[in-house]
């Protein structure tokens, strides 16, 4: 009971300040910045789902600054992306919308149990089709996690671009003691994002982190999707998350689903390798390596990784061929010591 008082209260406080321009209708959920509601859009009436900073984390944002990123990552238009519609300030606290999407989160499609391998190609797919434009238009994602890839009519699509820049480029410049300053990338930049799909390199703060995170997190879903558990499963503290990314191989896919293709196996593991270098060159690299499994997936099993009723059904071929060969043998021996008598 002791959460449900603040949720109340930050809602009424909303609603107070937004006036007749949205009517929050009811409270989403909430991550680990924001807090998620469902709004009527009265102008258009029209449901959007608005969401706010969660007030602990708002103090020393500039809502400017916080507007002005989410303005640019607001000209992404693709229909694997769900598009950010507005932003602003509610009485101090930084928000934004997006269009209400009806449907489930791939967490959610996730705990149904497995996903066939042809649906869960799509959607993956889908999910390094926004990569690609995104990155292509400079826009890294840096929080790319199941809970942020929406399924609706047979579509994929990522929520939350460029909030995870806007929040760490609206940090406050803060004074050390030492008297230099620390931007707010640096101060944030451990903490924005899932430490669950963290690449090692994002996990570890570096400032330098490129679009190639957002890449090992594809990884780190896929393999999970496929393997039905989480990579690092059986580590649940942040630091041991942390360590896990940076220092511990993941097992091999192929060992877990003898049923996947060879490419798809190898282009998952490839984003999971520890040093971005070693990854894919982009996310466009991964639809191309993604063609061939989506073939394989669908119509025949690749050569030395075909399910067991196919192998059985090739064991029993080939024992049959060898059957007749004997008898063939047998047929040619008996008929020549026949004709010597």
């Amino acid at each position: 009971m002791s959460d449900l008082r603040p949720s109340r209260d930050l809602r009424e406080r909303l609603q107070r300040t937004l006036g007749d321009t949205f009517t929050i209708d009811r409270e989403l959920g909430r991550g680990g910045m924001s807090r998620v509601f469902v709004a009527t859009e009265s102008s258009l009436g029209r449901q959007v789902v608005f969401k706010v900073i969660a007030p602990e984390l708002a103090g020393g944002m500039s809502a400017e600054r916080f507007a002005r990123e989410v303005r640019l990552a607001a000209r992404l238009q693709q229909p694997n992306i769900v598009p950010l519609l507005t932003a602003g300030n509610a009485d101090g606290i930084p928000y934004y919308t997006m269009p209400f999407v009806s449907g489930q989160s791939l967490r959610e499609r996730m705990h149904e149990g497995r996903i066939p391998v042809s649906d869960a190609i799509h959607i993956l797919r889908d999910v390094a089709r926004a990569l690609a434009y995104a990155h292509e238009n400079g826009v890294v994602h840096r929080d790319i996690k199941p809970e942020n890839i929406l399924l609706s009519g047979g579509t994929a699509a990522v929520t939350d671009f460029g909030i995870a820049k806007a929040f760490d480029a609206s940090r406050a410049t803060e004074t050390r003691p030492d008297g230099k300053t620390t931007s707010g990338i640096t101060l944030a930049g451990a903490s924005i994002g899932t430490p669950a799909y963290m690449a090692p390199e994002q996990a570890l703060g570096d400032p330098n982190m490129d679009f190639r995170a957002d890449l090992y997190s594809w990884g780190m879903i896929a393999w999970e999707i496929f393997a039905g558990e989480h990579v690092f499963a059986r580590w649940k503290t942040f630091q041991a998350l942390v360590a896990a990314h940076v220092t511990e191989a993941p097992p091999p896919l192929g060992s877990r689903r003898a049923d996947l293709p060879d490419a798809l196996v190898a282009v998952i593991m490839q984003c999971l390798e520890k040093t971005p270098a070693r990854r894919p060159a982009s996310a466009a690299d991964i639809l191309r390596q993604l063609d061939a499994p989506v073939a394989a997936a669908t119509v025949t099993p690749p050569e030395g990784r075909a399910p067991q009723a196919v192998r059985a059904s090739n064991k029993s071929r080939a024992l049959v061929r060898g059957a007749g060969l004997v008898a063939l043998v047998l047929i040619v021996v008996i008929w020549w010591y026949l004709t010597r008598l």
